[in-house]
């Protein structure tokens, strides 16, 4: 470690606390005045071509099948220690090859690039004035599951629909317990990098499905 470096992280460590100020009101989102959140982050998804189905907890298995034979879709990555291995338990058989990610990505690279159809990730909620969905990778389900395969299957439950970013970090608890990644997916890939053109899929998944949990 060189001497700047030390100096500077003793004067971190000992510089004393501060106490964080509140956050200022947030203003309402423009849009209806009788606009629920859920509409709201429906309207502004939807928008940015974010493809929106609204199911039933218990059946979760059944749309997703018929979401995955629409997208014609053979292989789906998920997490097998996660909250959609919990839900797809004992039908897993239903579904088309079901790929774990279960190894170190150096051993997974070359599978996960060029041979995975979709992906289908939980949520930590979502933020109705932005219309964005709060991802936060863990080892259970990595980053690279929501930004390389062509289909992101992400799961939301109506009631982790917030009304704005705000809302989220306050409600999620992010001063005490700040991930060490977060994600907001506002629809599938897009840029306008090339002549302020907006294209959609350039760098990452091309299409982006919201199985909305209503109950």
């Amino acid at each position: 470690m060189t001497d700047a470096r030390t100096a500077i992280l003793a004067r971190l460590r000992a510089a004393p606390p501060r106490i964080v100020p509140d956050l200022p009101p947030v203003r309402k989102p423009w849009g209806p005045a009788d606009e629920t959140a859920k509409d709201r982050f429906i309207r502004l998804m939807t928008a940015v071509k974010g493809e929106i189905i609204e199911i039933r907890r218990m059946g979760f298995v059944d749309a997703l099948k018929k979401l995955l034979a629409d997208k014609g879709v053979g292989s789906l990555l998920y997490g097998p220690d996660s909250e959609i291995a919990v839900l797809i338990a004992g039908r897993e058989a239903e579904l088309p090859q079901l790929v774990a990610y279960d190894r170190p990505v150096a051993e997974f690279k070359e599978r996960l690039f060029n041979e995975i159809d979709a992906a289908i990730t939980s949520t930590k909620g979502a933020a109705a004035d932005t219309g964005s969905l709060v991802v936060w990778p863990s080892p259970a389900e990595p980053r690279l599951m929501s930004v390389v395969p062509p289909l992101h299957i992400a799961v939301l439950e109506e009631s982790k629909i917030m009304n704005s970013f705000t809302d989220a970090v306050s409600e999620l608890g992010w001063t005490e317990n700040m991930p060490t990644n977060s994600v907001l997916i506002s629809g599938p890939s897009k840029t306008a990098d090339i002549e302020g053109i907006l294209c959609y899929g350039v760098h990452g998944p091309k299409q982006l499905a919201i199985l909305l949990i209503t109950d």
